[in-house]
């Protein structure tokens, strides 16, 4: 197992302090804040471990204050609901005495219906696509110091972008990409942490969507971008350790606000998770 996966599943294995309260840490990799996916991840961890074997099938959670890196997060549980086909729990992440998340998660007992599904759509697999390696090679040199950054250090989600460009121009484009994400390593069988995984690397790439159409990035110093807040629906069962399409569009942007909408298909195109998520993007006021 690689490092970058124990770290990931070391974060997600929170600490019991009590009946419905819970204690995460985040990585020391630098950050000023906590990532948006790692404070949702463990808030989906803490709701789990205080239901009885359903799974999740949605999460709404709003973010109010960036998170501090450098002390624990507690979250704490409100047993909202327990019905006989529905359970639904409340998450608040709390810091220095303050709210910094708060999560709604409904659970479903597993149940036949009818079912269709949208078209994944046709692009390039991630067998054609560069490596990490590859795109290190191909582009650090090209990319702002932030991206350089960030893609130096190993990370337990791995990102192959179908649309290359969009990492090496600054043309305005229509506002959606595609890519293909995995974690770096094996994980263990438990559906309930491949669902955790996935709820961390579904706030990857998804707000930088609604700068696409403007040619610029969350990473560049002229933006102030942050998760507002963040909606998960998941279909049907799935590994996050084999390739997922993240397909991504933004129909909006306004107020200083991006609207995104993300559809997470299979290698074989089942649609397995729906996530929609409103950020900010202010343009960074010039000294």
């Amino acid at each position: 197992m690689s490092s970058a996966i124990a770290n990931l599943l070391s974060i997600l294995d929170l600490e019991p302090l009590e009946n419905n309260l819970f204690r995460g840490r985040s990585p020391q990799s630098g950050w000023q804040r906590v990532f948006g996916g790692q404070v949702i991840g463990q808030a989906l961890v803490a709701a789990v471990r205080t239901v009885d074997g359903r799974p999740p099938h949605s999460l709404h959670g709003y973010f109010m204050l960036p998170g501090d890196p450098t002390v624990p997060i507690i979250y704490e549980v409100d047993r909202i609901r327990d019905g006989r086909s529905f359970t639904t729990r409340r998450v608040v992440a709390i810091q220095h005495g303050k709210a910094i998340f708060s999560m709604s998660a409904s659970f479903q007992v597993e149940e036949e219906g009818y079912e269709h599904q949208i078209a994944m759509p046709d692009v390039t697999p991630p067998e054609k696509l560069p490596g990490e390696e590859e795109l290190k090679a191909l582009f650090m040199s090209k990319v702002p110091e932030p991206v350089r950054g960030y893609f130096l250090r190993e990370r337990p989600i791995e990102v192959r972008p179908v649309e290359l460009e969009r990492y090496t121009s600054n043309a305005p484009r229509e506002p959606r990409q595609h890519v293909w994400i995995k974690a770096t390593g094996p994980l263990p069988d438990d559906p309930a942490i491949h669902q955790c995984v996935l709820a961390y690397a579904s706030d990857m790439t998804l707000l930088d969507t609604s700068l696409v159409a403007h040619g610029k990035s969350i990473f560049g110093n002229d933006i102030q971008a942050a998760s507002l807040d963040h909606a998960l629906w998941f279909h049907r069962p799935f590994r996050a350790d084999d390739w997922l399409l993240y397909a991504q569009d933004s129909p909006f942007t306004g107020g200083a606000r991006g609207m995104t909408r993300g559809s997470i298909f299979t290698r074989d195109g089942r649609l397995v998770a729906s996530v929609a998520q409103e950020g900010l993007i202010r343009p960074r006021r010039q000294a």
